[in-house]
């Protein structure tokens, strides 16, 4: 049976895997994101009120 045989397939999926852990992820984590995290500030900041020029 060729299945079991590992030779044709298993460098395959091995240089695969080699380039998954290796190269790939350097290449994903250059972008970078727009909605990074932004903290918040500690004061709050005071509500203006509204203005209503016909009252």
């Amino acid at each position: 049976m060729p299945q079991l045989n590992p030779h044709p397939w298993f460098l395959i999926l091995l240089f695969s895997w080699i380039m998954f852990l290796t190269i790939l992820p350097k290449k994903v984590m250059k972008y970078s994101f727009n909605n990074e995290p932004t903290s918040k500030s500690v004061e709050k900041s005071k509500p203006e009120s509204w203005n209503w020029p016909w009252i």
